[in-house]
């Protein structure tokens, strides 16, 4: 508990002391409604006013205004916003009772429908049940009625740091918010019915690993006490996902939480989800039409349009994507052509470029930060970028016909990128090798080179048919859906520093 009360506070729980010895029980156990407000304002436009003369409903006050023997309230329920009125010679005694109440106190209530002189839809409220005392406060937005007789609402809960703190405040006071989240909740369905309608099965796979892999990345580790030994949070389900297709499976995907001990920004967070899948005797050909096909369609479920918007650009999900190869797309951005560079002449080049590596930053390090900066951000529309240098792909098989990139895609819209896809290596002396490759780099200093999978090595030395696979981050791709200018706005609670309490910035609650 705080050391301090604020008086707002003070004053609820002076009121919650009140509401007891009135005999009221502020914490009851359950509350029957008859309907949601939407489904209210629904039946109404379908039927009459007339028709809902017995109602009950449940929400918390958002507004209260006290007119003496008269008060208004407005309610928010999860579907929407209904005016409550209160009559002083309806209640009787349990009228006077309102004042122990307060914006942001849970109620139900019981009456009929009517409109009031201004055009408003009301509950005339026969009887109510106070359901949670709020014992603190929160923001209250300013409102006010336009020549039109729509609700404008002003200084609603804006401070983004306190939003993503406190989360279950930023549902109450910005609705909006919760769209977003339903629109996720809707993505995760789409791309599930999309995967189940091709007969590939949803897995779980260990989070909790003896050693990590699938990705370039640090890992956090934790102690298993009963095993007595180091585990790592998994920072990929792939290698999990290759053994199921190792044994017997041709179509496996996991949605799940991936975890990476990196930094924070606008497009990165830690904890993460992230959707796999894996498909026998298919390639990187063949997942890259499946990609397109799967993003027109999911967008159409989410928003029932392929049009996306983001900031100043708006793009269209028109098959086919445009497609670029990796070192074509770097030589167009740069001028210069990487191809067969060393290590030593990469680095050069990126001081050329005013790109600041430690003197330790192995070759695929610097691939990839020449690209991230210099290619990334111009790639608006959606693109797939093809057939990555091989040091930038170890899990991958070698280009059929370029021995020197790999069979590997990304794709990018909006400069983010949204999808990763290999035509895998199945060949377990190459993997072995391109693993050992990575322990050299992991010696020099790159700390996020893969460790050798010995497990993993030896299912593939089981066999594993020919087969493609696919990454897709779902929080990037929220991002576009919901246009958020950030990860931390389509994650209900993202992580942040640790703070002293502070109390939230709130207006002065109507008396």
């Amino acid at each position: 508990m705080k050391a301090s009360l604020t008086d707002q506070e003070r004053r609820r729980r002076e009121e919650l002391e009140l509401l007891r010895q009135a005999g009221v029980e502020p914490y009851p156990y359950s509350y029957e409604r008859t309907h949601t407000i939407e489904q209210l304002r629904r039946g109404v436009a379908e039927a009459s006013v007339e028709t809902f003369a017995d109602v009950s409903l449940a929400g918390r006050i958002m507004v209260f205004r006290r007119m003496g023997k008269a008060t208004f309230a407005d309610v928010q329920d999860e579907s929407g916003r209904l005016q409550l009125y209160f009559r002083a010679d309806t209640l009787g005694e349990r009228y006077e009772l309102l004042r122990l109440l307060d914006i942001g106190d849970i109620i139900g209530a019981r009456g009929f429908l009517f409109y009031t002189r201004t055009g408003e839809l009301t509950l005339h409220v026969l009887s109510y049940q106070l359901l949670c005392k709020a014992l603190r406060p929160i923001p209250v937005p300013k409102e006010e009625i336009d020549e039109q007789g729509r609700r404008i609402r002003h200084d609603a809960f804006t401070d983004k740091e306190q939003r993503y703190r406190r989360r279950y405040v930023d549902l109450i006071v910005n609705p909006e918010v919760r769209d977003v989240f339903r629109k996720r909740a809707r993505l995760l369905r789409a791309l599930r019915a999309f995967f189940d309608a091709r007969g590939w099965l949803e897995v779980e796979t260990p989070i909790l690993q003896p050693l990590y892999g699938g990705a370039h990345a640090r890992p956090f580790t934790t102690y298993y006490n009963a095993l007595d030994r180091h585990f790592y949070l998994r920072i990929a389900t792939e290698l999990y996902l290759k053994r199921l297709i190792v044994g017997g499976f041709e179509g496996v995907y996991e949605i799940g939480k991936n975890f990476r001990n990196e930094g924070m920004d606008r497009l990165h967070n830690p904890e993460f989800t992230a959707l796999e899948l894996y498909v026998a005797y298919r390639d990187y050909v063949w997942m890259m039409e499946l990609v397109e096909e799967l993003l027109v369609y999911v967008a159409q479920e989410v928003n029932g349009t392929v049009e996306l918007r983001r900031g100043e650009h708006r793009v269209e999900l028109r098959r086919p994507f445009r497609r670029v190869r990796w070192y074509d797309a770097v030589r167009e951005a740069t001028g210069l052509e990487l191809r067969g560079r060393t290590a030593e002449e990469l680095s050069q080049v990126s001081r050329q470029l005013g790109l600041e590596l430690p003197p330790t930053a192995s070759e695929p390090k610097l691939l990839d930060e020449l690209f991230t900066t210099f290619v990334q951000p111009r790639l608006i529309e959606p693109t797939f970028v093809l057939d990555y240098p091989l040091s930038l792909s170890p899990l991958a098989k070698r280009h059929r016909s370029d021995p020197d990139v790999a069979e590997r895609f990304e794709l990018f819209l909006f400069g983010m990128e949204i999808a990763n896809a290999f035509s895998e290596l199945t060949d377990p002396l190459e993997q072995r090798q391109r693993f050992l490759q990575q322990a050299r780099w992991r010696e020099k200093g790159d700390l996020e080179a893969m460790p050798l999978d010995e497990d993993f090595l030896a299912a593939l030395e089981v066999g594993m048919p020919p087969t493609a696979g696919l990454g897709i981050g779902i929080d990037r791709l929220v991002m576009i859906l919901t246009e958020q200018p950030t990860i931390r706005d389509v994650i209900l609670f993202p992580h942040m520093r640790p703070e002293e309490e502070v109390p939230m910035d709130v207006s002065e609650e109507t008396s």
